[in-house]
């Protein structure tokens, strides 16, 4: 990132702002919006929202993520009646999932800038508005999976809408094991450049992760201008893993390898907003608190034979994390023909972790294994102020301009001192324009990423047998971020949508060497990346073929940064070049089947002494059959990993470092989980 990126982006906004003519402000939802009714929904039988976003034509869901920090970088791409959900440790798509079907009058696509500044510059956002009928309604879901041991794995979830008046009472439970937990599988080691196998593993590794959610909510929604949410969620992640090797090696007896984790996961969030009229606008308070302790136990044993006794390590970690945020925001739909936003945000953070590390002799004796940063207290005072505005500059064009502006006072305290004050401005401009039946849109955005305070902290992974540094002088990418998209309507309710982009980049997160002879997060320098997506959803009704429909997505993502070892360029450590995912699927009244297909490129990691590169299942198929008795009842057998692809995973280690040109060792890894047979019962009501 130049001077000459910043002058081209000032220069398009000021460009614009040359252009704009005094003209009464548009409604940014109005700007190449689409509109799918709930009957558009009826042919596929959904039991829920988040069913009916999955069907939406073209459009590729974005859950957020509920580990960054306030709300701005947590949004998805999908709002509820043209409102961001007050919850944040739950994604959209899990909040999506406990609406009822029958709830949704439509859901329609228009452009980001229409929902306020933590949308603005997305091409697309699906907004669900829901019903105002009164009554209850809700879900029922029962499932159960077959693993290719014999194993089954229940789901059940419930979920209940109650409306009177203008008050809307919510709760779900639910409770899983999850899928895809057992696998088999190998490793091989192999000297290089020889070749010469010296070590075969043979692995079984059984997950057993039951998870309970609780959530219960209450709106009340006079008018859009009028109204008022609270959310409280608590979950439960009780999960244990047992890994065990049958390992034969060349030059020693046969042993076996133990490997066990035992984690206990705990969330609890209280969330709400409240929403009045101010001044010909509305002004929202947002508010927020979520506390998090996550407890883990990792044991490694080996074993020469049943008698023999046992040595290996054995780690325990702790982190407890706290989040407060507060936010206060003010629109106002025509400010001298203006769409206006202006708001500010305040948060707390803090994460505490606590790490014990330690080798085991064959009498049990532990010996602890210092680690840089093993213990830390993280926290975090931080403030955002932002200011967005948009409006109409021609009959199919509409012009969006925003700034936000961020400092952050940021402590670690315990193994390692550290203190930083960090401040960026943020400004970004984006085009709106409709030529016939095309919706395009140009964007160019300063973006910059969260720490992760984990990151800060040291941590081992006996499994795979690393070690992972503690970071405490961490600071954050930033990037200059274009990008264009395309879409329009194809075959009647299709649509094809295309995306282009190139960021600029400085400060690239990646992997860096630290004290200790480990490799840490760190930053590398300035870098680039290359973006080329599609989206397309076709019906072929037209052709012959009733009630069916075909769709393909491919994310095309070529990153580049300077090596710090071998001085060369390379991909971003995680990034996978390639991704894709297609669909065929045939709805006929009670009836319907889909088959699936998705797979990718797999990404590497670049570390102090070896490159790590991970592929899952590629490509890997899926399919089902349904049928509906009733429409309130939809009853599915499906498959997972039909084609029984295997997780891969390549691993090549140099000495003493990446400096060295040629690795002296390779070991490949391969775990299949094998078919997954399942079969879903859902029943909805009211």
């Amino acid at each position: 990132m130049g001077d000459s990126v910043r002058r081209a982006g000032y220069l398009l906004a000021g460009l614009c702002l040359v252009l704009a003519q005094p003209v009464m402000a548009q409604d940014a939802a109005t700007q190449g919006k689409s509109v799918y009714e709930a009957d558009f929904f009826k042919t596929f039988s959904p039991s829920n929202a988040l069913q009916m976003v999955q069907r939406l034509p073209g459009f590729q869901l974005e859950s957020g993520s509920t580990e960054v920090r306030g709300f701005a970088q947590a949004a998805g791409n999908v709002v509820i009646n043209g409102q961001r959900p007050s919850s944040k440790s739950d994604t959209i798509d899990t909040v999506l999932s406990r609406i009822p079907a029958s709830r949704v009058l439509r859901i329609e696509l228009a452009s980001g800038n229409a929902f306020g500044a933590d949308y603005a510059g997305k091409a697309q956002v699906a907004n669900v508005i829901l019903t105002e009928a009164g009554g209850l309604a809700g879900n029922l879901e029962g499932r159960l999976e077959h693993e290719f041991i014999g194993r089954v794995l229940p789901k059940v979830a419930a979920s209940a809408v109650l409306r009177k008046g203008a008050s809307t009472f919510s709760a779900s439970a639910s409770y899983q094991l999850y899928s895809m937990v057992t696998e088999d599988g190998f490793d091989r080691l192999f000297n290089l450049p020889s070749g010469a196998e010296t070590e075969y593993r043979k692995v079984f590794s059984r997950n057993t992760e039951p998870f309970t959610n609780l959530a219960l909510g209450w709106a009340h929604e006079e008018a859009p201008n009028k109204s008022f949410h609270i959310n409280g969620k608590s979950n439960w992640d009780k999960w244990t893993y047992l890994q065990t090797s049958n390992v034969y090696d060349a030059s020693v007896p046969t042993r076996d390898s133990l490997y066990y984790e035992d984690h206990l996961w705990r969330t609890w969030e209280l969330s709400g907003d409240v929403t009045r009229p101010l001044g010909g606008g509305a002004i929202k308070l947002n508010a927020l608190a979520t506390h998090r302790h996550r407890g883990n136990t990792d044991e490694l044993s080996n074993v020469v034979h049943i008698d023999s006794p046992m040595d290996g390590f054995f780690q325990r970690f702790d982190d407890w994390r706290t989040e407060r945020v507060g936010r206060l925001a003010w629109s106002h739909p025509n400010v001298g023909g203006w769409a206006v936003e202006l708001g500010a945000e305040g948060a707390y953070n803090r994460l505490k972790s606590n790490l014990g590390v330690f080798s085991v002799a064959p009498s049990g004796t532990r010996t602890a294994i210092n680690l840089p940063i093993a213990n830390a207290i993280v926290s975090e005072y931080r403030g955002e102020v932002f200011a967005n505005a948009g409006r109409k500059i021609a009959g199919n064009l509409r012009l969006d301009l925003g700034v936000n502006y961020e400092a952050s006072r940021l402590k670690v305290a315990g193994d390692a001192n550290a203190r930083r004050t960090l401040k960026f401005l943020k400004p970004k401009a984006s085009l709106d324009w409709t030529p016939g039946a095309w919706h395009a849109q140009l964007s160019l955005k300063r973006t910059v990423n969260q720490l992760n305070f984990s990151d800060f902290v040291s941590a081992a992974n006996f499994e795979v047998n690393q070690s992972n540094g503690g970071n405490a002088e961490l600071v954050p990418q930033r990037s200059w971020e274009l990008l264009f998209s395309a879409d329009r309507a194809v075959l009647g309710d299709g649509r094809i949508k295309i995306e282009l982009g190139h960021n600029w980049i400085a400060q690239v997160q990646d992997r860096v060497p630290v004290s200790g002879g480990l490799d840490a997060p760190g930053n590398l320098g300035n870098g680039e990346s290359w973006i080329a997506r599609t989206n397309i959803n076709l019906p072929l009704t037209r052709l012959g073929l009733k009630g069916m429909r075909a769709s393909v997505y491919g994310s095309y993502v070529k990153t580049s940064v300077r090596d710090l070892y071998t001085h060369q360029g390379r991909a971003f450590s995680g990034n996978s070049l390639f991704y894709f995912t297609s669909e065929l699927r045939q709805d006929l009244g009670q009836f319907a089947w889909s088959v699936s297909a998705s797979g990718n490129t797999g990404s590497t990691y670049f570390r102090l002494g070896e490159t790590d590169t991970s592929q899952n299942a590629s490509p890997s198929v899926s399919a089902f059959v349904e049928y509906r008795p009733n429409p309130r009842t939809t009853v599915t057998l499906g498959a997972d990993n039909l084609l029984d692809s295997p997780n891969k995973r390549w691993r090549y280690f140099y000495r003493p470092d990446r400096r060295t040109p040629n690795p002296f060792q390779e070991e490949y890894r391969e775990r299949n989980g094998h078919r997954t047979i399942y079969l879903t019962v859902k029943r909805s009501f009211g």
